[in-house]
């Protein structure tokens, strides 16, 4: 596949989930029948789903990294830890990024580990939307369904900087705010670039739903 953009992808995967009572990484996906053994996980799948469309793919881990390195490596992928994961998801976005240009890129993809990945079509559209983007002095691409915005986000060096310099108290959202005339929002037909898992109950209706958006 030919790459105009040197792209990274980061998975931001080191929160607790505390709400889940059990890692997100790891949630069976795709889901099966009862009794079925699954065929991956949360973050087997969101790894798989950024491979073809970047240069390598980043798992930002936290205290998880033991139990997430196994899968992280099996699928190609290369492991970062957060020091302090207690910071939040925000020291942990800083952490992914600030490795991205370690390695020599310039741009990422990032998303999520508490979700299924989003369509194939949706990562073109995105990567497509970014390279006309950057041409108009934007500096990120967000998706988004129904009004909401999502993930995976695709953002420029500009807007990785802008997020490395912020303080530590900040967040994201701040910090998107601060540059709102340099993002660029794009409507897209998927459900799933909006999907939040947080509880069990989220994921039992995740998977009850599953054969309507993939």
């Amino acid at each position: 596949m030919t790459r105009a953009l040197s792209l990274c992808g980061v998975i931001l995967a080191a929160g607790e989930s505390v709400r889940m009572g059990a890692d997100k990484a790891l949630l069976p996906w795709p889901p099966v029948s009862p009794g079925e053994a699954s065929p991956g996980t949360f973050l087997a799948a969101a790894i798989r789903s950024l491979t073809p469309h970047t240069d390598f793919v980043l798992v930002v881990a936290g205290r998880n990294e033991a139990i997430l390195a196994p899968i992280v490596y099996a699928n190609g992928a290369f492991l970062v830890r957060n020091p302090d994961p207690d910071r939040g998801q925000f020291s942990s976005l800083q952490v992914g990024l600030q490795e991205v240009l370690n390695r020599g890129r310039d741009a990422a993809m990032v998303t999520l580990v508490d979700r299924p990945p989003v369509r194939e079509a949706t990562i073109e559209r995105l990567r497509e939307a970014f390279a006309g983007a950057i041409t108009r002095w934007k500096w990120s691409v967000v998706p988004e369904y129904g009004g909401r915005h999502g993930h995976p986000i695709v953002l420029a060096r500009e807007m990785i900087e802008a997020f490395l310099k912020a303080p530590a108290i900040a967040t994201a959202r701040d910090i998107e705010h601060e540059n709102q005339q340099h993002i660029e929002y794009l409507p897209l037909d998927d459900p799933l670039v909006t999907v939040n898992v947080n509880t069990p109950e989220d994921y039992a209706a995740l998977t009850a739903s599953v054969g309507l958006t993939l």
